[in-house]
């Protein structure tokens, strides 16, 4: 583990109360500071799932993870960036989907020729990525077919949406860990599949759960600090290398704010644990759509300067389609390898050119 990096920690608070004009160096001793802890949030997820299952561990880490992204989004939430918000949650499902699903298919299947996992559970994922996906173009066509009369209901509409949303996913918890919990289990008798024998192999005894929880705890209050300082910085950083806002909310934030999963899913991917790899990846995506977005449209109602809606661009939307069709392609036959990865990776790449060339006057919804 790249533990020395945790230098980077006192570094970036160091320059965040002693120097707060160096954008640009803040950001890159963040970035810096982030990897490590990511790395250790990893490793208390992969020795929690030996104790609660692959499901359940993926939902831990991407719930842990997400609390970064949370925190970042309410804070720009309360100072009225409602399309730095949006952005960033579009980039969080598009980079969670394309970027960390196909670097851990890459990363797998450079070591494995093939590797499996559970096709029903990974299926059930893809449909509600599908709703994910409806509940993003109903509200851009409504504000688009609607004319001026529809802007005046807009929230209202996003807030009745929101409660769908959540009721969906909290069905989706039930279904994941209590009625279907065996399709998320994962196959504990795969080569490498046990996280006890990989504990073995390091000369690690597996960690209890107290200190898993503690150290997922600890690292996910240390990667949200860090997150913080980080995008206080970002977008004149960013900017200072000439990326457009849109870009640095749909592609910078999502990967910083994500980096927890980014290295967790592809450390298990390598480990052959696929099924805890997609747990996090596509979970992460389900989480931030059907309850993270929802949570802030409601949060809006109490510290944000008006409602927020669910009203994204049409590249966004775009995006997210696009996003959610080629990932039910790969997952449906629940077998992966390294040039279906590679090819995720192609498409992540080609929209991140697209929106670093797409104007500015085309990130606003309204």
């Amino acid at each position: 583990m790249l533990n020395w990096l945790l230098l980077f920690v006192p570094v970036t608070v160091a320059l965040e109360f002693l120097s707060p004009q160096s954008h640009t160096l803040i950001f890159l001793t963040a970035c810096a500071s982030i990897i490590p802890l990511a790395g250790w949030l990893g490793r208390a997820t992969e020795h929690l799932a030996e104790h609660t299952g692959e499901g359940v561990g993926g939902l831990l880490n991407a719930t842990f993870g997400n609390a970064a992204e949370l925190i970042i989004a309410l804070a720009a939430l309360q100072k009225g960036l409602y399309d730095v918000v949006k952005a960033s949650l579009t980039g969080s499902i598009i980079g969670n989907l394309l970027l960390v699903t196909g670097a851990a298919f890459v990363a797998g299947g450079w070591k494995f020729k093939e590797q499996r996992f559970n096709a029903q559970a990974a299926s059930s994922q893809a449909s509600l990525l599908t709703l994910a996906a409806i509940s993003m173009i109903m509200p851009a066509a409504f504000h688009h077919l609607g004319g001026t009369a529809a802007i005046s209901r807009e929230a209202g509409l996003s807030f009745e949406i929101a409660l769908v949303l959540v009721a969906i996913y909290v069905l989706h918890l039930i279904f994941s860990l209590r009625t279907h919990k065996q399709l998320f289990a994962g196959d504990s008798d795969e080569e490498g599949g046990t996280g006890e024998t990989e504990a073995a192999h390091a000369g690690e005894a597996p960690w209890s759960i107290k200190k898993s929880v503690a150290v997922l705890a600890g690292a996910t209050a240390m990667v949200a600090w860090m997150s913080e300082i980080l995008v206080g910085s970002v977008e004149n950083a960013a900017h200072a290398f000439g990326m457009t806002s849109i870009f640095v909310g749909v592609i910078v934030v999502a990967i910083v704010g994500n980096a927890a999963e980014h290295s967790t899913a592809i450390l298990v991917a390598t480990k052959n644990r696929m099924d805890l790899a997609l747990s996090i990846a596509i979970g992460s995506s389900i989480q931030i759509a059907l309850f993270v977005a929802p949570v802030l449209v409601f949060a809006s109602y109490a510290i944000g300067p008006r409602p927020m809606d669910l009203v994204f661009t049409p590249a966004e939307v775009l995006a997210v389609v696009v996003t959610v069709w080629i990932t039910g392609q790969v997952v449906q036959d629940g077998i992966s390898n390294w040039i279906e990865g590679a090819q995720m990776l192609a498409v992540y790449t080609i929209l991140g050119l697209v929106f670093y060339f797409l104007p500015e006057i085309a990130g606003a919804a309204h």
